[in-house]
Parts: structure tokens; sequence; C-alpha cells
């Protein structure tokens, strides 16, 4: 009866909208199968736990923001460009005083071990060997150190604040320690979001989730990689709310690039520019937090207008193609961070899979780009896009 409620309620939510876009009638069974993203994503589904599952796809409320982020991409178009040499095509980039290979970053997501045994170490082989910049969430299965020894670059680590200061100073020093040139502070969790389809999907199966989860704070915090050795015992929960003084002391506790996660508007972006952050991340994280249906993609053009070319603009959330890549690019920002899309090829076949999904992204973005007329990042500008 239970499992028969979570699929009425997938199929009455944008969410299964979302979850059947490009579903192949056969499941791959290896990478080297899969044409696109959605043929890993299906081969994941069938991999993961149920609640797993639902933990990764998960919007908030009914999952309106999720599909509006997919929603957003159709509402722009390329204008392609002809007479340009497109013979070598150049997807390099320059940002915070470094070159990268690519443009396309791997957003940090926590708990990796949940879809997959070797969770941050297989994706952290797979974005080095790929050349793709990742960053690595609070929350990781695996500590900072771990995962950056075995990414072999420089990793960057996305910071939860907490309540207590020397819990937070105690992960800020961990990522110091590992190497970490950047902290991506996440502003846009000031409390806990109704995550329904994750719920439905805990009561659906036949599992005690509490045996291997425990949700009380700090127990359950402590339990996670980064925490280990700092002392969690008066810990609640995690930040509540964001202001300028909070922000302001970690900016001089740190010599780390310290860039926002979760702007979503021009005044925002401003005050991020006015206050001096390296950066800024344009992210409704993808969807999971307020049920806004607000998608990043439309917030990306007033906040590249605010922000001119003072700092370096990041922006995540629903991207799934090399079209949606393009898009951003054009529009204006820097560089553009994914997140289910890897997470599906770590769960359908591990550091392979994260592998051919950002194999997937870098040959459809040189079809793009070749198609399209633009034989370099720089190229790409707003000349390349117009608003439907």
């Amino acid at each position: 009866m239970l499992r028969r409620r979570f699929l009425q309620h997938l199929a009455a939510s944008p969410l299964f909208l979302a979850l059947t876009e490009n579903a192949s009638a056969e499941t791959v069974g290896n990478p080297d199968e899969a044409i696109n993203l959605f043929d890993l994503r299906d081969a994941a589904e069938k991999n993961i736990a149920p609640q797993h599952w639902g933990y990764l796809m998960t919007g908030s409320d009914d999952d309106a923001t999720v599909q509006a982020n997919r929603e957003g991409f159709n509402r722009f178009r390329i204008r392609p460009r002809r007479f340009n040499d497109v013979s070598k095509i150049d997807m390099s980039i320059e940002m915070f005083d470094r070159k990268y290979p690519s443009p396309i970053f791997l957003s940090p997501a926590g708990s990796q071990a949940a879809f997959h045994p070797q969770g941050e170490l297989a994706t952290a082989r797979a974005a080095g060997a790929k050349g793709h910049q990742m960053i690595l969430s609070t929350t990781s299965s695996t500590s900072v150190g771990d995962v950056a020894e075995a990414y072999g670059h420089p990793l960057w680590f996305q910071l939860y604040p907490t309540p207590e200061w020397p819990v937070t100073e105690g992960l800020i020093r961990r990522a110091e320690a590992a190497g970490c040139p950047l902290l991506a502070l996440t502003v846009d969790t000031a409390t806990h979001s109704n995550r329904e389809t994750l719920a439905f999907a805990k009561r659906a199966v036949s599992v005690d989730c509490s045996v291997c989860h425990r949700y009380e704070f700090p127990e359950s915090i402590g339990r996670k990689a980064n925490f280990r050795g700092i002392d969690v015992s008066r810990l609640k929960t995690f930040q509540r709310g964001y202001d300028w003084k909070l922000i302001d002391r970690i900016r001089k506790t740190t010599a780390m690039k310290l860039v926002p996660k979760g702007v979503q508007t021009p005044e925002d972006a401003e005050e991020c520019v006015r206050r001096g952050m390296d950066g800024v991340w344009v992210s409704n994280h993808g969807g999971r937090q307020l049920n806004s249906l607000f998608s990043t993609i439309e917030s990306l053009p007033d906040i590249v207008q605010a922000v001119g070319k003072k700092i370096p603009i990041l922006i995540d959330s629903g991207f799934r193609r090399g079209t949606d890549v393009f898009k951003a690019l054009a529009i204006g920002a820097d560089a553009v961070c994914i997140g289910r899309p890897y997470l599906w090829g770590l769960g359908a076949f591990g550091q392979a899979g994260v592998e051919k999904a950002l194999d997937l992204f870098r040959a459809e973005m040189v079809y793009d780009m070749s198609l399209a007329g633009t034989p370099n990042i720089a190229s790409i500008t707003g000349a390349f896009v117009e608003r439907r």
C-alpha cells in the first residue's frame, strides 16, 4: 500500500516528467553503451536502494522547482553563426588565476557512499582523470584529506557553517590542511526543506533507515568523516541564517577564496561584489530547498548584469545537456556545476560511470560549439543566445 502511494505521488508530481525525460527502453549494461546521461540515470536507479534514490532525486514539496530548472532552458535559444573556423575546439577557461581544462565542474554532494561503495573517492578519481574541478561537500562520506589525495589536484570545499564556531573553524582548518584553495559557502539552507519525494521513498520500503542513519544531532553529524576529531557534543543543528557578520568572520579566519553558493537575485549578487567576495554561485540547490519555481538559468541574466565582470559567476541546477551549458556560458556564467548527472554515473558504474557522464557532456559541447560557430569558450558571448 505504501509503495503504491509513493508511485502515485510520483505520477502526480512534476518530477515524474523529469524522471521520464528521454527514458530508454532498456537499461545499459556498461558505460560504453550509454548514449546520453539519461541512460546512466536509468542504470543508476536499478542499482541504488529506493530510499537512497529518493534522497538523490527529491526536490521540495511537489518537486516543481526540479522541473522548473529543466523547463527554464527551453526559454532560451541558441543563435548559431557561420563563417568561423571550428576545426579545433578549446574548452579551457581561466578563473581565480588558474587555467581549467573545462568549464564543467562537479557540484558538492554529500553521502555519496549511499550511491556506490567507493563514493567520493570514485568521483574524485574520475574528475581528476578527466580534468574537471571537483567541490567536496561538508557531509562527504570520506574526509577532505583522503578525497584530495585521490583527486590529485587542488580540491574545493563546500562549507555548511554551524552555530558552534569551534566546529565551523575546525572544518575550515581541515579544508586548509587538505590544500583546498577555495571555500564555497552554502547560504540557502536557513532551515530544512519539505522533501516529500524522499519521505515517500523511505516510507515505501520495509527498511529501518535508523539502523544506518541516526538523525539526531550531535550523533548523526559526528559520524560524518569531516567532523571526526572535532568536538560536536554541543551541536544541535547546522547554521540557521547567514548574515554578513558570520561571513565576515569566516573571511577573516582563512586565506581561501570565498564564494557564496545559493544566490538567485541581482540584489544579493551586488552585495557579494560590494562585500569583497571572490565569486558568486547561482544555485537553488537543485530544487531541494525553497519551491520557488524560479530556475537558475532564468535568474542568471539579471545577476550577470549586476555583477558585470567584477567577479566570476558559477551556476548549477538542472544542467543535463551540452546545450544547457552553452546557454549559461553565453548568458555570462564563467563555469557550470553539475550534480545529479555525475551521481547517476556513480550509481550506475562507479568511477567509470562518472567518467562516462563527463565524457558525454564534453562530446555534446564539442558538437554544440562547432555547430554554433564558437571555437573556444571566450567566443561564446551573448550574441549566441536570445530569450524566446
